[in-house]
């Protein structure tokens, strides 16, 4: 079984090590050749999902994997995998591949690294944000 993974952006390369464990062909995919080989299905990682859109049309990707997606090839998206298919998002007028009847709200804490915020004990230094 061959899985495409995009790797343009994000946390392909974690999607790529699961799916090789459980004995699937995984590759990257990187530019429009990479799309153009036989899959038996699809993963959309996460990440920054603006970011991943722009790159899809900047490398002439993003009509044939929308095409893709559209005549049936299994996909699996995570995070800003799921933002790319949704159909609409709820705080946000611009959607991508837009082949999921799903209404996704995204992330509204801007940057990704602004996601996330952690408290640790490091020593001498104490608690350091």
């Amino acid at each position: 079984m061959r899985i495409g993974v995009l790797a343009l952006q994000g946390a392909f390369i974690e999607h790529v090590q699961a799916l090789r464990q459980l004995g699937a062909e995984a590759v990257e995919l990187r530019q429009l050749p990479d799309l153009e080989q036989h899959l038996d299905g699809i993963v959309l990682p996460g990440g920054e999902s603006t970011v991943q859109g722009k790159l899809l049309h900047e490398l002439g990707m993003f009509v044939p994997l929308q095409k893709k997606i559209a005549q049936g090839l299994p996909v699996l998206a995570t995070c800003a995998g799921m933002i790319l298919l949704a159909k609409k998002l709820t705080n946000d007028s611009k959607v991508h591949l837009a082949t999921m009847p799903i209404t996704v709200k995204r992330n509204a804490y801007g940057r990704q690294l602004g996601s996330f915020f952690t408290e640790a004990e490091f020593g001498k230094l104490g608690k350091v944000p």
